[in-house]
């Protein structure tokens, strides 16, 4: 805010008219976009865990990727269910053209730096990588069954002509 002599004038960024027109959609698509980004890293969190698993016996592999499917779902229905209903309610609210960027809140981008931190930190631990698989596979599983709820609000909004 730049401030004048009685008054507080805000500061707003204008942003230049191509950038508005090549990244600016409708709430539709920002759900689409939410939908894919949890799809994606819940790909990669997959991606890791099983690498980590593959090089163990089949039995032992087995019995932590199960494990990590049992938090998957525990995750799942208790936790990432009710952020993806609270971004579903946030965006489907939005009139008009919105940024690309809109489909997280600010604080959502917070809490995805601090969590590819600390992924970060934990794959360069000590800690064994099958304990790793196991956290892995539980937020990567529970990630992509949650997107399916962003995924058929879009498959909605595409049917229903919106």
């Amino acid at each position: 805010m730049l401030k004048c002599k009685r008054r507080v004038v805000p500061v707003q960024v204008a942003l230049p008219i191509r950038v508005k027109k090549y990244f600016s959609t409708d709430a539709h698509f920002l759900i689409l976009a939410a939908g894919l980004m949890w799809i994606g890293i819940g790909i990669l969190l997959l991606t890791f865990s099983y690498s980590w698993l593959n090089s163990y016996h089949e039995k032992d592999a087995f019995i932590f990727a199960l494990t990590g499917v049992v938090f998957a779902l525990i995750i799942h229905h208790f936790g990432f269910l009710k952020i993806a209903d609270l971004n579903l309610k946030r965006i489907s609210v939005m009139k008009g053209k919105k940024s690309i960027f809109y489909f997280m809140t600010l604080k959502s981008y917070l809490i995805a730096v601090v969590m590819v931190t600390m992924g970060f930190i934990l794959r360069h631990s000590s800690i064994p990588k099958p304990y790793l698989a196991v956290l892995y596979t539980g937020i990567g599983l529970s990630l992509i069954l949650s997107s399916i709820r962003y995924l058929r609000r879009f498959m909605n909004a595409l049917r229903n002509g919106v």
